[in-house]
């Protein structure tokens, strides 16, 4: 595996591989890899005949008083593990080379990026946007790979794509879980084991919302739904409710009953510290 910073470098070599009419795929990521990153590699190794990971802790995308300066990093690590899964590249530019001095250019998708985590994180959306815009740029792949954990950025990105007729694939990647059922993420990191028990109360929405709508008669009212599942969140101690909605999958508009395109979508903060979010389907054989 080579490990490449400078961003004229990937973008020749991407340029060379499509000259050989050889298949790109980009994982993006932030680094700090688990089991949830190393599934998206080898779902692109699947499918490509090159596989780039960019490994970048994007600055724009963090706000006031987040964790940008806490987030885990290690190069040595994360370069190990994309190794061992056949990843070809492993592209990890610097923040001054992403944003030269003077760099103005945003991109922002309007609706999508409006609710949810958009509304909780006021700009967020845009970092995203941006710094993916950026790395399908650098390194042109016919495909880029992201997870559904982070459902809302699926969503937004494959908007963006969409919208300004980039020339990229937008695979998804189911959701990756512990044991326990917790979905993985580096944030995850920050947890104590008793604090990993007490973010269950995610997984054990999504198992009692799945039962609920599998026993129901008739079609349940998305906002009682939600309400109860907040109850039931909040009956955990160290556990806040950012939010618990009920969207279309595709427009990520409230639902009013539950139906098949229905997405249960959460957000939470474990002791104040930690922010995690989940989401699925709640029609589910």
């Amino acid at each position: 595996m080579k490990l490449v910073q400078d961003p004229a470098e990937i973008a020749a070599l991407a340029a060379g591989w499509r000259g050989q009419g050889l298949k790109i795929a980009l994982v993006p990521t932030m680094g700090w890899f688990h089991a949830g990153h190393l599934a998206l590699m080898r779902r692109a190794r699947q499918s490509a005949d090159r596989v780039v990971v960019s490994l970048f802790v994007n600055p724009i995308q963090f706000g006031p008083g987040e964790d940008l300066a806490a987030y885990p990093r290690d190069l040595q690590r994360d370069s190990e593990l994309a190794a061992g899964v056949g990843v070809d590249v492993l592209y990890a530019p610097s923040a001054t080379d992403m944003y030269p001095a003077g760099f103005q250019t945003t991109i922002h998708v309007a609706e999508l990026g409006r609710g949810l985590c958009g509304a909780s994180r006021p700009g967020h959306f845009d970092g995203v946007c941006t710094v993916v815009m950026k790395l399908l740029q650098q390194t042109q792949p016919h495909q880029a790979i992201f997870g559904e954990k982070d459902f809302q950025q699926l969503a937004v990105t494959r908007r963006m794509v969409r919208d300004l007729d980039l020339p990229v694939q937008i695979v998804s990647h189911p959701t990756v879980r512990e044991a326990s059922g917790l979905a993985m993420s580096s944030r995850n990191s920050y947890l104590t084991e008793g604090e990993k028990g007490q973010a269950l109360c995610l997984y054990r929405a999504i198992l009692f919302a799945r039962a609920k709508v599998k026993g129901a008669a008739q079609p349940l009212s998305a906002a009682l739904l939600c309400s109860e599942i907040e109850r039931n969140i909040s009956q955990v101690p160290g556990c806040v409710v950012d939010y618990v909605e009920i969207v279309d999958a595709d427009s990520l508009e409230r639902c009013e009953t539950v139906n098949e395109n229905s997405r249960l979508i959460m957000a939470i903060k474990v002791h104040e510290r930690v922010r995690l979010i989940d989401n699925a389907r709640l029609f589910y054989l």
